[in-house]
């Protein structure tokens, strides 16, 4: 990469940053915070619901707009909506003005991420690109490591105070972005008469040749979220974790996810090629679902939440660069229904894992199991067919 390209990518890795570490920083405080207006459980799970719900509606239309009016006018309005979000979040007590607060900074997301990956896209060669890709899923991992230990820190001066340090940290990165952001060059997109709602531009979607690996990231996604959702309680419940505990076997996992993520996804995929890697580590993902099966001890268990954070790792960036070597010109629409299916799978991976775990705190992982072994054959398949579409680094 030339030393413009890296500055371009520091910079969009600092605002990936900022923007997942300013949802993960607000965790530590929100049920202390729900506590203090006599809210609980319920309010807490529709805030992620919300957020979710929002980021899945918004992505698939920001993407086609970050292809029809830029890359840098995306990520500015991202991060503005991310400023919005926390500073009405940080001057509000009512639960129906918070779920407004986090519909925004849902849709700061939606037009964040995908203009930031298509930006990747933009300013990289098909050579760099599973690099460039791999950092920006770095600083997303950095950001959910990170963001967290930032809210309990700042949460000794105020229970609110977490939610003003994430308001302006996330302006600061928009007069920063407005400065020393540019828009990248790239074919001029043709606007085409195609509505760009959510529903059509989500059937438009299965007939692109990226559609099975948008299909591959929900299912990851799904599987992750569903994990993640019900990892606290299940090691609480079956080995006595203390919160310290949990709060290792998350940051421990997170730490590597991003080491990963930053030296060796790159060097995985010059080697053997996107597709092989994909199907490599949604078999170890598999494996790391079965082992969760019969893990008796918390140590053990620590070591197979390592395997599944550690295949999700690879994949994620992995997947993204898939979707961007297929999508030819449409860079922003591709991205925007990348999350837009990952945000599906966010949405009803935690729903239904919840509702399986009350039936048996095992259920979630057989769930997840046998949908990534179905991925895994499915993958395996298409790559048969489709693998003349798909030029390898």
């Amino acid at each position: 990469m030339t030393t413009k390209q890296k500055k371009q990518l520091a910079i969009l890795m600092l605002n990936m940053f900022i923007a997942v570490a300013g949802f993960g920083i607000i965790i530590p405080i929100i049920p202390d915070y729900l506590k203090l207006i006599g809210e609980g459980g319920t309010a807490a799970g529709l805030m992620i619901s919300v957020f979710a719900g929002a980021q899945l509606v918004m992505s698939p239309v920001a993407g086609k707009w970050a292809d029809v009016y830029g890359r840098r006018l995306m990520i500015i309005l991202g991060l503005i909506g991310f400023t919005v979000s926390m500073a009405v979040f940080y001057l509000s007590d009512n639960l129906s003005v918070l779920l407004v607060s986090r519909a925004i900074g849902g849709v700061g997301a939606a037009l964040l991420i995908p203009a930031i990956f298509a930006y990747v896209a933009d300013i990289t060669s098909l050579e760099h690109r599973a690099r460039g890709n791999s950092y920006i899923s770095a600083a997303m991992s950095l950001g959910i490591v990170i963001g967290p230990g930032i809210g309990g820190f700042f949460a000794d001066f105020g229970i609110k105070t977490p939610l003003l340090v994430s308001a302006i940290v996330s302006f600061i990165a928009v007069i920063s972005s407005y400065f020393l952001l540019k828009e990248p060059d790239r074919e001029p997109y043709v606007v085409s008469d195609e509505q760009v709602s959510f529903p059509r531009q989500l059937l438009s979607s299965t007939k692109k040749p990226f559609f099975f690996v948008l299909i591959i990231n929900m299912v990851m996604a799904f599987g992750l979220m569903a994990y993640e959702s019900v990892l606290g309680l299940y090691v609480s419940e079956m080995f006595q974790a203390t919160p310290q505990q949990i709060a290792l076997m998350v940051t421990g996992t997170g730490l590597v996810s991003v080491i990963v993520q930053l030296f060796a996804v790159d060097r995985l995929v010059s080697l053997a090629g996107e597709i092989k890697v994909v199907l490599l580590f949604i078999g170890l993902a598999s494996f790391g679902f079965l082992l969760s099966l019969f893990a008796d001890t918390y140590n053990i268990f620590f070591v197979v939440t390592l395997v599944i954070f550690l295949s999700s790792s690879i994949l994620r960036p992995v997947l993204n660069t898939l979707v961007s070597k297929m999508a030819g010109n449409e860079q922003g629409f591709a991205m925007g229904m990348n999350t837009a299916y990952m945000s599906i799978g966010n949405i009803i991976g935690p729903t239904l894992a919840g509702i399986a775990f009350d039936f048996d705190m095992r259920y979630p992982f057989i769930m997840g199991l046998v949908l990534l072994i179905v991925t895994y054959f499915g993958t395996w398949s298409w790559s048969r067919r489709k693998a003349s579409m798909i030029t390898d680094s």
